[in-house]
């Protein structure tokens, strides 16, 4: 009995970058509302005390306003930043979104110069962006490999955060792949085993 071949890391990359780019406005509005719905039902929302949140790509899931409602609530609330001198993220607290916040490298919204470094150790929940993830937890990412290693360094619950039709099959796996421990969509909650 033979297997399907996984197709290549590139070729999923494609497909779902055609499908994202097709995606409206405001069918994006609707799936990041049912996202942030499901996210705050899960257990791991409401225990997490600090939470690495992404600032959304106009491709990604918006779960911006529950940044904001983490804030209210009290909890620490860090974002990704690009440290050239090292080519890579590191996470930083902010207090205020619209204060600490300012366009960063490669045009996305990172916590400005001022804001404190977060010990990645220190997180409770990890949300994910990515270009496509499995049921096994394996993420496919934009591929220079930023988010792996900040992720390697990061304790805390790892959540993939995606639309539907971005969970695939099977996305390849590669040594420095650091796997996620759930992920959410618009419609579902995968605990991965």
């Amino acid at each position: 009995m033979t297997s399907e071949p996984v197709p290549a890391k590139g070729e999923i990359r494609r497909k779902l970058r055609a499908w994202l780019q097709s995606l409206s406005g405001a069918e994006r509005a609707v799936a990041s509302a049912g996202a942030r719905d499901l996210l705050r039902q899960q257990p791991v929302w409401r225990r997490a005390q600090s939470v690495l949140f992404y600032a959304p790509m106009p491709s990604e899931l918006d779960l911006w306003p529950l940044l904001l409602e983490g804030l209210r609530d009290g909890k620490t609330i860090a974002l990704p930043r690009y440290l050239a001198e090292s080519d890579g993220y590191a996470a930083f607290q902010i207090h205020d979104a619209a204060a600490d916040c300012a366009p960063g490298a490669f045009g996305i919204t990172e916590p400005a110069a001022r804001c404190a470094s977060f010990p990645l150790k220190r997180l409770d929940l990890v949300l994910v962006p990515g270009v496509g993830f499995d049921a096994a937890g394996r993420r496919l990412g934009r591929g220079r490999g930023f988010y792996d290693r900040l992720l390697a360094q990061a304790n805390g619950i790892k959540c993939g955060v995606a639309f539907d039709p971005q969970l695939v099959e099977r996305i390849p796996e590669e040594r420095h792949d650091v796997p996620m421990n759930c992920i959410l969509t618009p419609t579902r909650w995968l605990q991965i085993k």
